[in-house]
């Protein structure tokens, strides 16, 4: 499940990575365009996949796995969660307007997760406090590719979903003009 659970974060992040690149391409490439118009129609969707993936993958770490949640890893959650069950009502309800209840949840949890990247792999310095209630949260569980760590999936699952939510509509994607052009119609 490790493996398995490493290369769906890997793809995500690569995902996220391509999109940027896509979306600052926007009309000087000729596949930009569409890829990024798919991605923004189907931002809701994207983002439930995303997040219900992180969130399975993480109840399965912690229930069945029983790797103990540090410090950091609930803070994660608390953010990581909520975005499921967000996203599966912004899909219900084809809320386009979503992202902005979203970006908060994904901007805020990429910071934890990268915070916590860091003390794995001690770049930072672990506190103490992390250690009181639980694991050490400079302790790793597993890594695979020498790199993915429970912490760097998270904060891949974070920007992907954070990406998605802030990529411009196509029709804004290449427009220069006006910023207010960015705001979709209610």
């Amino acid at each position: 499940m490790e493996l398995l659970t490493s290369i769906l974060a890997l793809v995500a992040g690569v995902g996220a990575i391509l999109l940027v690149i896509a979306a600052l391409l926007g009309d000087r490439a000729p596949f930009a365009r569409p890829i990024v118009g798919w991605a923004h129609r189907r931002r809701n969707e994207l983002t439930l996949a995303v997040s219900g993936v992180a969130t399975l993958g993480s109840l399965y770490f912690s229930e069945i796995a029983d790797y103990i949640p540090c410090r950091l890893c609930w803070f994660q959650r608390v953010f990581m969660y909520p975005l499921a069950l967000i996203a599966l009502v912004a899909l219900i309800r084809r809320d386009r307007q979503a992202r902005w209840y979203i970006l908060p949840f994904a901007v805020i949890g990429a910071g934890v997760s990268l915070y916590h990247f860091l003390i794995e792999q001690g770049v930072v310095p672990d506190s103490d406090s992390c250690s009181l209630f639980g694991p050490a949260c400079a302790e790793v569980w597993f890594t695979e590719f020498g790199f993915v760590s429970l912490a760097f999936m998270a904060l891949c699952g974070f920007v992907a979903i954070a990406v998605v939510n802030l990529l411009p509509a196509p029709s804004a994607a290449s427009s220069n003009s006006d910023p207010s052009s960015l705001e979709e119609p209610s």
